[in-house]
């Protein structure tokens, strides 16, 4: 994998800075593959929670807060996408089920691959099974 990935990490209105950038998505990357689907190009850009809140009215009607909106762009097994991710929300939620930092932006961000796979979360039988990839990954994450 190393530096052909063709996963990249953006920051937009905040000044978060991913540390080990090569590591999670070599990670990330492990995760597209064990759900059969190839990496394309997915650009995660992280962003405060005023920036996300006017995508998410701009392009979605949604006024409101959210800590991730995904920009599906892929193509039969082929993902592509930009996945923006509010640090500010990913922080509240940290704290809100009391989990590190890490943890949660990690859990955010194989949220995002598993929606590009086709798993939804709208139902509560759709939740129980995306939290239950979303920890089967966390546990890969050679930090965890």
């Amino acid at each position: 994998m190393g530096k052909d990935l063709k996963i990249s990490f953006h920051i937009e209105d905040t000044s978060f800075q991913l540390e080990h950038s090569n590591d999670e998505a070599n990670w990330l990357a492990k995760a597209v593959e064990s759900e059969n689907k190839r990496v394309g190009a997915i650009n995660y850009i992280f962003c405060s929670d005023n920036f996300l809140h006017k995508l998410n009215v701009d392009y979605l009607s949604h006024d409101t807060f959210t800590d991730i909106i995904t920009f599906d762009y892929s193509e039969d097994n082929e993902l592509s996408a930009d996945i923006f991710i509010s640090i500010d929300r990913v922080n509240d939620n940290a704290l809100k089920f009391e989990k590190s930092f890490q943890n949660e932006l990690r859990r955010v961000m194989v949220h995002g691959i598993l929606h590009l796979c086709g798993y939804k979360d709208k139902s509560s039988e759709e939740q129980a099974t995306m939290r239950g990839k979303e920890d089967f990954y966390l546990t890969l994450h050679p930090s965890e």
